[in-house]
């Protein structure tokens, strides 16, 4: 007489299966939708944490399929392992948000210049329904310099105009997109500048003149000639508290991966013979940015750096 043996089967392994595997599709589409879709950051964050629900639930489940294997051999052990990884992102995610969350101070923005932040040449706006971000605490300044002490300005030997050139060309190669601009005509250069605040309907007394007398002098008479840029007394004052001869940069950007969406602010100020340039970057919403406004700033500047490489002052 043949004996035949069933062998039991784990249903709780099998269920922890599919829950954590619903929770990773539904995960990767919300990353998805937020990236490169419609959907919020407020809206992200909440179904990131719903996602984690499931998964969760599952690894209890899991643990129960693989304690019933070893007990009485029952059918599971593979969709148990296979639930737990399944769950791993899920759980991952809002678990390293949790972490950053504790470990980096508790700030929105990070700037070079404490003392005088670069202002926003138009004030960031967003729907933060779900993630208000709160006003910067008094004690803001002091939690900066205690995490973030190698974020400083630069300083850079030479004119505005080609550290504004290299600005402009680092953002576009950082994925930095220019949202708004104040004081262009200090970062042009002088022959571009003449072109574009001269009226082309008028005559150029100036290029007759210039032209006439290179003829005198044998020179080539067509040609463009570089003049002087305007004083900046001749220029009119910003109405933000900015002093005359600073140009500034305001940019938006997303974190590569799950597209956070993040301000940024350049300012570029001409002292001497330096440039002076100065960042702002803050998160556009909740009460935290993760640290990411410091890595955001550290990246550009690193990047500046490297393209205005040899004149770098101290």
């Amino acid at each position: 007489m043949h004996v035949r043996y069933d062998r039991p089967v784990s249903r709780s392994a099998f269920l922890a299966r599919r829950m954590a595997l619903f929770s990773l599709v539904m995960l990767v589409v919300v990353v998805l939708a937020h990236r490169f879709g419609p959907l919020s950051t407020p809206d992200f964050v909440l179904l990131v944490l719903a996602c984690a629900v499931p998964a969760a639930l599952s690894v209890p489940l899991a643990l129960l399929g693989l304690a019933r294997l070893w007990q009485i051999g029952a059918l599971g052990g593979v969709a148990a392992a296979w639930a737990m990884i399944y769950a791993a992102l899920p759980l991952a995610l809002p678990g390293y948000g949790y972490y950053l969350y504790v470990a980096k101070p508790r700030l929105t923005e990070v700037a070079t210049d404490l003392a005088d932040r670069p202002a926003w040449v138009s004030e960031p706006e967003a729907n933060q329904h779900l993630l208000p971000r709160p006003a910067l605490p008094a004690n803001a300044d002091a939690a900066q310099l205690g995490a973030y002490p190698g974020l400083n300005g630069r300083r850079y030997e030479g004119a505005i105009d080609r550290v504004y050139e290299a600005v402009r060309k680092v953002a576009t190669e950082n994925r930095l997109v220019v949202t708004a601009s104040r004081g262009e005509e200090y970062g042009l250069p002088a022959l571009e500048l003449r072109s574009t605040t001269e009226d082309p309907t008028e005559p150029d007394s100036t290029a007759a003149g210039t032209a006439g007398t290179a003829a005198e002098e044998g020179l080539p008479e067509s040609g463009p000639l570089p003049t002087a840029r305007p004083e900046p007394s001749l220029l009119v004052p910003t109405d933000d508290g900015e002093p005359v001869g600073t140009a500034r940069l305001q940019f938006s950007t997303r974190t590569l991966v799950f597209g956070l969406p993040f301000d940024a602010v350049v300012r570029l100020r001409e002292e001497a013979e330096m440039t002076l340039v100065d960042m702002r970057v803050a998160s556009r919403y909740g009460p935290h940015d993760l640290g990411i406004s410091d890595r955001i700033a550290e990246d550009f500047l690193h990047a500046l750096d490297a393209e205005l490489l040899g004149i770098a002052g101290n």
